[in-house]
């Protein structure tokens, strides 16, 4: 088995060296992509840690609403879910469609933007 950093590990680091060594040298235009380097390398890690599970219960939950073939992509579920919602077969009123909508919307922003002011407030009303 080869040893070798994980990818995880590998961001990590590079994000380590922006933050701690090469941005605190830096000023003006180079210090701001910097920083912005270091937020794209931050989004990576939580894409990493946090995309499979998002994934994972979206897809569960796509299946439950549109109970639909356990093989369907999420992206063909997806599709399938807003051509019902603009067809006027799902709206507000379907059983389980806020709740997934608002869990799949906080799983983005949780990988996103988990700063976002809204985050939050969204994380603590319930569904």
């Amino acid at each position: 088995m080869h040893d070798a950093p994980s990818p995880s590990e590998l961001i990590a680091a590079v994000k380590s060296f922006i933050d701690d060594a090469a941005a605190p040298q830096l000023t003006g235009h180079a210090a701001f992509h910097a920083r912005v380097a270091s937020n794209v390398l931050a989004t990576l890690l939580r894409e990493l840690e946090q995309r499979p599970a998002a994934e994972s219960a979206e897809a569960a939950g796509l299946r439950a609403i549109l109970d639909t073939d356990m093989n369907a992509s999420v992206d063909a579920m997806n599709r399938n879910l807003c051509a019902r919602i603009r067809g006027g077969e799902m709206d507000a009123a379907t059983p389980g469609l806020f709740a997934h909508l608002k869990t799949t919307t906080i799983a983005q922003l949780s990988i996103d933007q988990p700063n976002y002011s809204g985050l939050k407030a969204a994380l603590s009303t319930p569904a």
